[in-house]
């Protein structure tokens, strides 16, 4: 009889990647009420009204502040409606993404 080889069959597992996270931000400008941007804030982020003033003030003082963290979809669609709020209002109001490093 001859001599027959058995080689094993290798599988190979592909790892699927997290997808990269976006950061949503904050920017400061000198016409936007506060009580505005905290109500924006409480309203589209579903924070507390605690966690919404600082955020707000944050903002203010560095001029920037980075609100929360999420998928690419879910934030450049938060910060379009949280910047079409202000803009709706008449407010120049801009968040913006960028991603998380």
């Amino acid at each position: 009889m001859p001599d027959t080889i058995v080689k094993p069959k290798t599988r190979t597992k592909t790892k699927v990647e997290r997808p990269r996270l976006h950061k949503v931000i904050l920017v400061n400008d000198d016409y936007t009420p506060r009580e505005f941007v905290v109500t924006v804030l409480k309203g589209e982020f579903r924070m507390t009204d605690d966690q919404a003033y600082k955020v707000m003030l944050t903002a203010h003082q560095r001029g920037v502040c980075v609100v929360a963290v999420f998928t690419r979809d879910v934030a450049e669609t938060k910060a379009t409606r949280a910047t079409d709020a202000g803009r709706a209002k008449g407010y120049p109001l801009l968040f913006t993404t960028e991603p998380e490093e």
